[in-house]
């Protein structure tokens, strides 16, 4: 179900990541791959031999001969890719797994990895156990679900009461808004820290469309709340400005969607 790996002679009963029964686990390989079948010496010989790669910045595992041109999760460059063998951990199984904050390979261009490390901040300081927290804990993916939880509320409570003129959605459109606004820069800052320690801040098109997306969700949020504030009737003005209104409350949905899309891709790579 989720890809937990269990050293033992037995499966669990039940597994301590998603809950899932024990029946559902499967015999695996101690490179996590499933058991093979006895191959004969002429095949091995014709075939080419398959090979887990491990992208270096999202932990997406290739199996192939060859690692693919571009991970298809992250979209990262061929060349972050490693080759996982039976001695080497796969990371993203284990749940208590954190990539070392300490040290990140700095990127030049969309995935490209160069030499040598940089420290990402100072070691033992509060700044470090704060961040080592925030991704032990997984502070993003909870924090962020907060916002978009609420933002397809206050949206439809604004069409509706843009339609019917209901003065009740719009106050609750209005302080579901303002609560958005509030949670948002704690759900910026954790999302920085999982990109910048957890995918080592990789500089490809999906991490830049996603951190554009939260751009513009932050920024039609607080669009909408002034405007809200400079003109609390505004869903009962002239047309041109309630459907000004509506669309900016559209880009922001419709960003925050888009976000939480790429974001779902990350976290779930299969």
């Amino acid at each position: 179900m989720c890809g937990y790996i269990l050293e033992g002679d037995q499966p669990p009963e039940k597994c301590p990541v998603c809950g899932a029964d024990g029946q559902l686990y499967e015999g695996v390989s101690k490179d996590g791959a499933p058991q093979p079948e006895a191959a004969t010496s002429e095949q091995a010989e014709m075939e080419p031999v398959e090979k887990k790669w491990r992208c270096a910045v999202c932990g997406y595992i290739h199996q192939d001969t060859e690692p693919p041109d571009m991970c298809p999760v992250c979209g990262s460059d061929k060349s972050v890719f490693e080759e996982v063998g039976a001695d080497i951990p796969v990371p993203g199984v284990d749940p208590k797994h954190i990539p070392p904050p300490e040290m990140i390979p700095p990127l030049a261009g969309p995935g490209k990895a160069e030499p040598g490390l940089r420290p990402a901040f100072t070691p033992g300081g509060l700044y470090q156990r704060v961040v080592q927290q925030m991704l032990k804990h997984h502070a993003h993916p909870i924090s962020v679900h907060i916002p978009n939880g609420v933002l397809p509320v206050s949206v439809v409570f604004i069409v509706i009461a843009a339609l019917t003129g209901f003065k009740s959605l719009q106050i609750a459109a209005m302080c579901n808004m303002i609560f958005v606004v509030i949670t948002i820069p704690f759900v910026v800052f954790s999302g920085f820290i999982e990109w910048r320690n957890r995918y080592q801040g990789a500089r490809t098109g999906r991490f830049i469309t996603k951190i554009v997306l939260a751009g513009i969700v932050a920024a039609t949020c607080v669009i909408v709340v002034l405007w809200w504030l400079a003109v609390p009737d505004v869903l009962e003005s002239d047309l041109p400005q309630r459907l000004a209104f509506i669309a900016v409350n559209a880009v922001m949905l419709a960003a925050a969607a888009v976000a939480g899309f790429i974001g779902g891709k990350l976290v779930f790579k299969d």
